[in-house]
C-alpha cells in the first residue's frame, strides 16, 4: 500500500503537464496559419513545415526514448522526469510573449530542439513509474487510469482554450507547465533506484543470470514459444503509431480547409474526444480489461481507431467530425493495452527500458508519418489534386490502423514472466 501512495502525486503531475501541453493544440494551427499565410484557410507551406517539424522531432525521439528509459532504470524516474517537464516550459513562453512571424520561427526551432527529448518521455516514464508500483494483474487497469488522467487533462485543457483568447491560452499554458515542474519536484516521491545496474546500462548479463536462477529451462523455453515474434510486435506497434501520428498531423489542416474550423471548433471537437476517452479509460477499461484480456481489448481499440479515421475522411458536413469523435470511447483502449502486454513480459529492473523502446517506436512513426501523409494532405487539399477527395490522406491513415488491427488478431494471451525475473532491484521511496 505504501508504494501506491505516490501514484496520486504522479497523476497530478501528469495532469498539470498534459493540461499545459494539450491546451495549445487547438490554437497552434491558427497561430501557424496567421504567421505564414495570414487570411487563408489552406496553406501548403504550413502543412509542410508542420510535417517537417514532426519528422525531425520524431527522429530525435526515436534515438532518445530508449536511452531515457534506460537512464531512468539506473538513476530513478523522478530525476529523468524533471528534464522534459522543465524543458516544455520554454517554447510555450515564447508564444506567450508574442506570436508574430519572427517569434513563431523562434518557437518553431526551440520546439524541435526541446521536443526531441520531451516528446513522449513524460508518458513513457510515468508508465514505468506505475509498473514499479502496481502488480501485474492490475497493471492494464492502472495504465488505463493513467491514460484516463491524460484524457481528463486533455478535456480540461482544450475546454479552457475554448473560452480564452489565443494570447491568454499560451500564457496560462506556460504558467501550468511551470506549476507541474514545481509540484513534481516538491511532492512526487522517487520510485526506483537500481543500484545493481552499475555496469553498462545496456548490459543484459545480470538479467539473464537472474532469469536462469528463477526459471526452469523447460518452462522458459515454453514461455518463449508462446510469445508472438518480435517482428510481429514491432510491425503492430509501428502500424498503430503510424496511424495515430498520421491523424494528428493531417486532421486539423484538413478540417480547417474543408469546413473552415478555427481554434474554437478544434477545442469543441477535442473536448468531445477527451470526455469520451476519459469515461472509457477510467470507467470502462478497468471492467473490460480483466473480462476480455488486453489482447482482445487491443483489437477492439484498433478496429474503432480505423473506423473513426475512415469516418473523418468521408465527412460530408461539419457535424460529421463531431460524431466521429465519439469513437474515442473505444479506440483509446489500444495504447494502454499495448503497454501492458509488453510490460508483463519484462522484468522489474527493465520497465523503463521497455517503455522507452515502445516510445521510440512511436517516435519512428513521428518520422515516417509526416513524410508520408503531409504531402498527401497538401496535395489533396490543393487545386492540383488528381481527383477530388479532400480526406484521402485521412483514409490512408485509417488503412494503416486497419493493418495494425489485423496483426493484433494474431496475438495470443501469454503468461507473464516479469514475476519470475525479480532479481535484486532496490525500491526506495523518498518523501
Amino acid at each position: 500500500m505504501g508504494k501506491l501512495s505516490g501514484l496520486r502525486h504522479l497523476f497530478m503531475t501528469l495532469f498539470l503537464h498534459n493540461f499545459a501541453s494539450f491546451m495549445v493544440i487547438p490554437a497552434i494551427t491558427d497561430v501557424t496559419m496567421a504567421a505564414l499565410c495570414p487570411g487563408r484557410d489552406e496553406c501548403s507551406l504550413a502543412i509542410y513545415i508542420s510535417g517537417f517539424q514532426q519528422a525531425i522531432i520524431g527522429l530525435g525521439s526515436f534515438v532518445m526514448m530508449p536511452l531515457v528509459g534506460n537512464l531512468s532504470d539506473k538513476y530513478g524516474r523522478k530525476a529523468l522526469l524533471t528534464v522534459p517537464i522543465t524543458l516544455t516550459i520554454f517554447p510555450l513562453a515564447i508564444l506567450a510573449y508574442s506570436r508574430t512571424r519572427s517569434f513563431f520561427y523562434a518557437y518553431y526551432i526551440l520546439k524541435i530542439l526541446t521536443a526531441m527529448f520531451c516528446e513522449g518521455s513524460v508518458h513513457c516514464l510515468s508508465l514505468a513509474y506505475v509498473a514499479d508500483n502496481v502488480p501485474e494483474g492490475r497493471r492494464a487497469s492502472a495504465f488505463g487510469i493513467l491514460s484516463g488522467i491524460g484524457s481528463c487533462a486533455f478535456v480540461c485543457g482544450t475546454l479552457s482554450t475554448r473560452f480564452l483568447s489565443t494570447a491568454s491560452t499560451f500564457q496560462v499554458s506556460t504558467a501550468m507547465a511551470m506549476l507541474s515542474a514545481v509540484y513534481m519536484r516538491v511532492f512526487l516521491p522517487d520510485s526506483i533506484i537500481n543500484d545493481n545496474l552499475s555496469t553498462p546500462i545496456i548490459s543484459e548479463g545480470k538479467s539473464d543470470d537472474v532469469a536462469n536462477q528463477n526459471e526452469e529451462p523447460g518452462k522458459k523455453m515454453q514461455v518463449f514459444k508462446t510469445m508472438p515474434s518480435m517482428e510481429d510486435m514491432l510491425a503492430l506497434l509501428k502500424s498503430s503509431n503510424l496511424a495515430d501520428v498520421g491523424l494528428h498531423a493531417s486532421l486539423l489542416y484538413y478540417l480547417k480547409a474543408r469546413f473552415h474550423f478555427n481554434k474554437d471548433q478544434f477545442a469543441d471537437l477535442m473536448v468531445i474526444t477527451g470526455v469520451a476517452g476519459t469515461i472509457s479509460q477510467l470507467l470502462l477499461m478497468p471492467i473490460l480489461a480483466p473480462a476480455l484480456g488486453e489482447e482482445r481489448l487491443l483489437s477492439v481499440g484498433l478496429f474503432f481507431s480505423s473506423a473513426h479515421m475512415i469516418f473523418y475522411s468521408i465527412a460530408w458536413s461539419f457535424w460529421v467530425p463531431y460524431a466521429a469523435a465519439m469513437f474515442s470511447l473505444f479506440y483509446v483502449f489500444s495504447q494502454p493495452c499495448i503497454r501492458s502486454i509488453v510490460s508483463k513480459q519484462i522484468g522489474p529492473c527493465e520497465q523503463g527500458k521497455a517503455q522507452g523502446i515502445i516510445s521510440g517506436i512511436g517516435s519512428f512513426a513521428n518520422v515516417a508519418s509526416p513524410l508520408a501523409f503531409s504531402p498527401l494532405t497538401a496535395l489533396f487539399l490543393s487545386e492540383r489534386a488528381p481527383f477530388y477527395f479532400p480526406g484521402f490522406s485521412i483514409m490512408c491513415v485509417g488503412f494503416a490502423s486497419m493493418i495494425a488491427f489485423v496483426q493484433s488478431l494474431m496475438i495470443r494471451a501469454i503468461p507473464p514472466i516479469s514475476s519470475q525475473r525479480v532479481g535484486n532491484c532496490n525500491y526506495m521511496e523518498t518523501a
